[in-house]
Order: structure tokens, then C-alpha cells, then sequence
């Protein structure tokens, strides 16, 4: 950090030649791809302490205070699906980033991107909806910005709201805090937003109707932090889904970690579609559930902690941290067999949130 507290720029990182003809492909964060964009471009360029970090969220310390502070974009297609739109998925996801930094959110910025010709009632409808997401999530959105932009340019609306959070975990959450014998907890059912998203989108029929998760996530963290739970690390499930927030943590803590597949919830529903489509639900998005990392002892009253909200209704002890080997996740399938849960190239459900 410079003197004046300001972060160092360190421009000379040139972007490598094959990953420059590739990044249209990527289609979001949740891929391999995107993680060497990160790590070859925006981690050498904006280096600093807060960001080095690579959480949900950073925090930081104004006045004695620890804040922590997120942003994000949203470009989900289409704007409206089963369960939630774009509105409550922009608060949604903004206030869970918060949620998994231990702290209680408080403030929101929003800023809109609208496509030349939107009609007024659709952008009614959005702003209601995020009306309602903050009021439910006891937030307030305290300034903004809108730009227009030629038709044709922007497909509807674009969103990217930004996030303020007054820390109340006693210790640091995140990646460095994970431990060797920590259980991790997978906070309800997997894929189900992907899933709304896409039917919808391609204009799917399933039997059942499969709406997405979206909710926020700060009550049943804060029920854990309140019972003097110490998770080590939370992460929300979005791009990539579980098979991502786990590769990203296992990377950053340099530990393995091993999950069962009999133990992570999934929907019948969310299943069938996901065997009908070629589709693995550990990689589909969620925007209601979280991974958390808390030691073995506490595992136990975690679960009964976070079964007590609706949102967590299904959660359960998933897997576990060792030592070794560094940076990998292992899944144990349910025949027995074992086999890496590595990252995909990109990402198998684009423009989902």
C-alpha cells in the first residue's frame, strides 16, 4: 500500500496472447478462463491487501470500524423468470456478498443500463421489484446512476449495484481462514436457479415447476455468528455454482477438500432436468445458498442452526478440509468412485445473473 493509504497500480501485466482471443468465450466468472483473467490481469494491476484477499467482499477499517464493501453486475436474460427478475437478483446478490463477509448489510448503490426502447412498464416492474428485495432485506438504496444506451446495445436492462456491509464476525471470514479438519456445510439445494433461468429462456417445460432460489442470506449468518458459530470462510453459490466457490477456496487456502455427493441436496426436479439437458447441477448457479467452513465440533449445531430459516431448510454436512493434495477438490460420487471437481474452461449456463 502507498503512504497515503491509496493502493499501487502495477500496469505491466500484459494480457496473454491466447487468453485475449478467447475471453468472448468465457461467459462469465465462474470458469477457468476467468480465473487466469484475474489472476493474470486484475490481481497484477489493482494489487492491494483488501483485494489480494480474492473474497466475496472487502474489508476494510474506517474510523475503528470494519465495513465491508462489494459491488457486481448483473446481465441476466431474460429479465424475468420463475421466482425472481433481474431487480431482486441485483440486491440479492449484492447483499449476499456481504452476508459472506460476516457482515450486516446496510447501504446500496444501483446504476442502469437501458436499452434505447425499453418499455416504461418493464422498468417499473424491475424497480418494484428491488423496492421490495431491499426492503425485505433491510437495506436501503441510498444513490444510483441511469445511462441509456443505442437500441440494440444494451438487451433490455443491465444492472450493477454496489454494497456496504458493517462487519459483525468477531474474526476474519474468508479463504486464509480455512482450516485442515473443518467441515464444510452446503446450505440448501443446489441448481434450481440455473434451471428457472433457463426454462425460461428456452422456453422449457418440466413436469414440476422449478423456481430459482434467489433470497437473502444475512439472517441465517448472523442466527450462526449470534450462537457463537466461527465460520472460517462463507461463500454464495453463483457462477460456477458449487464447483467453483470450492475450487476458488481450495486455491486460495492451498488445502483439499473432499464432499460426498450423497450429501449435497439437490431436487429431484433440478436433477431430472440437469440429466435431460447434459448438465452437472455442482456447476449450475444458485443465488439463495452458501457454502460455509466452520470447525468439525461446531458442524453439527451449524446445521440445526441454518434448518431453522427456509432458505436452509436442506442443509447438510457436505464434506471436509485436509491437507493435501493443495488446491483441489475431490467429490465422492454416489457409486464410491472418486474423481477431481475441477473448473470448466467456462461456464455451462451463461447470463444467468
Amino acid at each position: 500500500m502507498a503512504a497515503n493509504n491509496s493502493p499501487e497500480f502495477n500496469w505491466s501485466c500484459p494480457l496473454p496472447s491466447d487468453l485475449a482471443e478467447r475471453i468472448l468465450l468465457a461467459h462469465g466468472g465462474g470458469g477457468r478462463l476467468m480465473q487466469k483473467l484475474l489472476e493474470s490481469l486484475f490481481l497484477p494491476a489493482f494489487s492491494n491487501e483488501a483485494l489480494n484477499r480474492r473474497h466475496d467482499g472487502a474489508v476494510v477499517e474506517v474510523g475503528g470500524a470494519r465495513l465491508a464493501f462489494t459491488t457486481d453486475s448483473y446481465v441476466v436474460r431474460p429479465l424475468f423468470f420463475p421466482g425472481g427478475d433481474i431487480g431482486a437478483l441485483a440486491v440479492h446478490g449484492t447483499v449476499n456478498d456481504l452476508a459472506m463477509c460476516g457482515a450486516r448489510p446496510m447501504f446500496l448503490s444501483a446504476g442502469f443500463i437501458l436499452e434505447e426502447g425499453l418499455p416504461v412498464a418493464v422498468l417499473e416492474r424491475v424497480v418494484r421489484s428491488m423496492r421490495e428485495a431491499a426492503q425485505a432485506a433491510h437495506v436501503a438504496l441510498v444513490t444510483g446512476d441511469t445511462k441509456v444506451v443505442d437500441k440494440g446495445k444494451g438487451d433490455g436492462i443491465f444492472i450493477n449495484t454496489a454494497g456496504i456491509g458493517l462487519v459483525e464476525a468477531p474474526s476474519p471470514i474468508g479463504p486464509q481462514a480455512v482450516r485442515p479438519g473443518d467441515a464444510v456445510i452446503v446450505s440448501g439445494d443446489l441448481g434450481a436457479h440455473g434451471i428457472a433461468v433457463l426454462s425460461v429462456r428456452e422456453g422449457l417445460e418440466f413436469d414440476s415447476v422449478i423456481a430459482s432460489d434467489t433470497a437473502p442470506l444475512w439472517a441465517p449468518v448472523r442466527a450462526l455468528l449470534e450462537a457463537g458459530i466461527e465460520p472460517h470462510c462463507l461463500r454464495d453459490l453463483t457462477r460456477g455454482g458449487l464447483s467453483a466457490a470450492l475450487n476458488e477456496i481450495a486455491a486460495s487456502a492451498r488445502l483439499a477438500i473432499r464432499v460426498e455427493e450423497a450429501r449435497i441436496p439437490v431436487q429431484e426436479a433440478v436433477r431430472g432436468a440437469c440429466e435431460l439437458l447434459g448438465l452437472d447441477p455442482l456447476y449450475v448457479a444458485c443465488e439463495g445458498r452458501f457454502a460455509a467452513f466452520v470447525p468439525a465440533r461446531e458442524a453439527e449445531r451449524a446445521v440445526e442452526i441454518l434448518r431453522r430459516f427456509s432458505v436452509c431448510a436442506a442443509a447438510q454436512i457436505a464434506g471436509r478440509v485436509e491437507e493435501a493434495p493443495a488446491g483441489t477438490v475431490i467429490l465422492k460420487s454416489r457409486i464410491g468412485a472418486t474423481r477431481v471437481l475441477d473448473l470448466l474452461s467456462g461456464e455451462q449456463l451463461p447470463r444467468i445473473c
